[in-house]
């Protein structure tokens, strides 16, 4: 790796030819605050990237930018060599839905297709082979005539997954699709997104507050803190070193039981540790 500097830049034998997305030197600030700082990677295709950081990092913020909702007070991002979100499937963070509301599993994976247009489009039977086939892609054809609002978190993140993925994306962003699960449904949802990538040569970005449940899958990870970045191997990235200068004090890395654990200056877990 590079040595670390504030503003991450990326170790030369990780750049490829023709990036899917290149994000160059973003940064983004509010008032008088820098909420991103030269933020610099590359995404190819069908890489599975890791995002983490500790809640105000900047990770949402991130993926603001690359959608198009934000625009950084400098740099550029750069998909398919054009400035252009489009070719992104996205599921955002935790959604509440009423159980109330009769709207199906089915029905919102349908809108991933024309949410955006006025009106209702009419039912056929192309449109219903393609919705049925990314709903047993993910494994949720079963509770697909379910309404939404009585599925179970794991279950509905698999529906939410099947919707960004009816277009077709190049690349599927998922914020936190992990928060407000157990770890079963965790790791299950990891393994489904792994599969997807590799079978489909989806490149993905993955936020996660926990890293543990994606380390045996992501090629990559993107750790933030305090609006900088540092990309790379798992192995290289979380070095004590390496999150000491990222965060600005001293930082270790411990592994306990098969999970890891990234330890401040307070002797308080910084990130890493399951919430549940």
């Amino acid at each position: 790796m590079e040595p670390l500097q504030k503003g991450f830049k990326m170790n030369s034998n990780l750049i490829e030819k023709d990036p899917l997305l290149k994000v160059e030197n973003i940064s983004l600030k509010f008032t008088e605050k820098k909420v991103l700082q030269n933020v610099s990677f590359n995404v190819n295709q069908g890489e599975l990237i890791g995002i983490i950081g500790t809640n105000g990092a900047g990770k949402t913020t991130l993926l603001k930018i690359i959608l198009g909702f934000l625009k950084p007070t400098e740099g550029n991002v750069i998909f398919l060599g054009k400035k252009s979100s489009k070719h992104i499937g996205y599921v955002p963070q935790k959604l509440e839905f009423d159980k109330m509301i009769p709207l199906r599993g089915r029905d919102l994976v349908s809108l991933g297709l024309d949410g955006h247009h006025y009106g209702f489009p009419l039912p056929n039977k192309k449109r219903k082979q393609l919705v049925d086939e990314m709903l047993e892609s993910v494994n949720a054809i079963n509770y697909a005539d379910t309404p939404i609002g009585l599925l179970s978190g794991g279950e509905q993140q698999r529906i939410l997954i099947a919707q960004a993925l009816i277009t077709e994306p190049k690349i599927l962003i998922l914020d936190e699709p992990l928060s407000n699960l157990d770890i079963k449904n965790s790791y299950e949802i990891v393994k489904l997104v792994a599969d997807i990538s590799r079978e489909k040569g989806v490149a993905v970005l993955f936020v996660s507050h926990d890293m543990n449940p994606l380390l045996d899958v992501i090629d990559k990870v993107l750790y933030l803190a305090d609006g900088n970045a540092v990309m790379g191997k798992t192995q290289d990235v979380f070095q004590d070193d390496v999150l000491t200068k990222l965060y600005g004090f001293p930082v270790e890395v411990l592994h306990m039981n098969g999970r890891m654990f990234i330890i401040g200056n307070q002797s308080e877990p910084i990130v890493g540790h399951h919430g549940n």
